[in-house]
């Protein structure tokens, strides 16, 4: 028998799987020893490297912990489309002295993923960017592992329960990072508590909410809300455990940034990132083709980091940035759970 979601989360704090590089085993760790549920960032990451790196969590924590993995996109992509922004781009990649990658598709390992999540079980799989198939996810479940789909809107959550999944994560619109809808047409704009209400309405699963928390207040809510479990991403990223680059940190603690956007521009899919002269140039230029431009445009935002070029960079970041902190991971998530249980204490009384 698989353990329900309740039993691997001791406080009600989940940390965001957050790919290319600020999320670590060092960071999962210390979430999941303040009695956190953290997940592991399966994506832009080869078998092996997944592999390692659950090896070194579980050698930091015997606590329980998931692992995310991106659901493979549509192979199509617009080429005339894809060959103009790679114009477009020509002077940026000039400036850094670097060049453009080329436009192509992969499914980021997607059955080797599967296949070593199915060889060495973990507590909690995640998927995001789509609804896997429901042969695979009680492939999953068969081995005690629990399966969580991130759904942006009430039919996908509905998609989700039919396919048999175990949780949902509900991302609103405040949410950093790249939006983890099902498709990758118009941008999502609901804001998490419209969109937990609206999800409960339609399914019966049990629910992680993401989406702009960052203070116990914010966890509050959402557990009122009837949510199991708050995940944060941007709450972490200037934590010490955390991978996220300087130039990164930099910019979240730059008075220069005062707002976020969502944006085609850095990989071809939506996510929000603060707003920078590269998204303001380019935004309104990138295709719909993902992984197709994040290819294209990897090498250029390697190098913007290196350089501590803030204009270039993509800069992953919620709504609620400006509270992200410089303090320990376990602190955040002590404190996280110290003030929800005070306001929702409050209330009971």
């Amino acid at each position: 028998m698989k353990r329900p979601l309740g039993d691997l989360i001791r406080a009600p704090i989940v940390l965001a799987p957050m790919a290319g590089g600020p999320g670590t085993p060092r960071l999962a760790a210390a979430v999941a020893e303040a009695g956190g549920l953290p997940f592991l960032a399966g994506g832009y990451k080869s078998p092996a490297a997944v592999r390692s790196e659950i090896e070194e969590l579980r050698a930091l924590t015997g606590a329980p912990f998931g692992v995310n993995v991106f659901v493979p996109q549509p192979p199509e992509a617009p080429a005339a489309d894809l060959e103009a922004y790679r114009e477009r781009l020509i002077p940026e990649a000039r400036r850094l002295g670097v060049e453009l990658g080329e436009p192509a598709w992969d499914d980021d390992a997607w059955e080797a993923k599967l296949a070593l999540l199915a060889a060495d079980p973990v507590p909690l799989v995640s998927f995001t960017f789509g609804c896997p198939s429901a042969d695979v996810i009680r492939s999953l479940q068969q081995r005690r592992t629990l399966v969580a789909i991130t759904v942006t809107a009430p039919e996908e959550a509905q998609q989700a329960a039919a396919a048999g999944a175990d949780a949902l994560c509900v991302q609103g619109a405040q949410a950093g990072a790249h939006q983890g809808s099902f498709d990758n047409a118009a941008p999502r704009d609901v804001g998490l508590l419209p969109l937990v209400a609206a999800v409960r309405r339609a399914v019966s699963l049990p629910l992680i909410a993401a989406g702009g928390i960052m203070r116990g207040e914010d966890v509050a809510a959402v557990l009122a809300a009837g949510a199991s479990a708050a995940q944060l991403g941007t709450a972490f990223l200037r934590c010490p455990e955390s991978g996220t680059s300087e130039a990164h940190r930099r910019a979240l603690g730059d008075p220069r940034f005062t707002a976020t956007a969502v944006t085609r521009a850095f990989t071809g899919r939506w996510a929000r990132g603060l707003v920078n002269r590269f998204i303001l140039e380019h935004g309104s230029f990138a295709p719909r083709a993902y992984p197709h431009v994040h290819h294209m445009t990897r090498e250029l935002r390697r190098v913007a980091a290196k350089r501590l070029d803030l204009d270039v960079l993509h800069l992953w970041a919620g709504q609620g940035f400006a509270l992200a902190e410089e303090r320990p991971a376990g602190e955040i998530v002590e404190r996280l759970h110290r003030q929800a249980r005070a306001v929702l204490g409050r209330f009971r009384s």
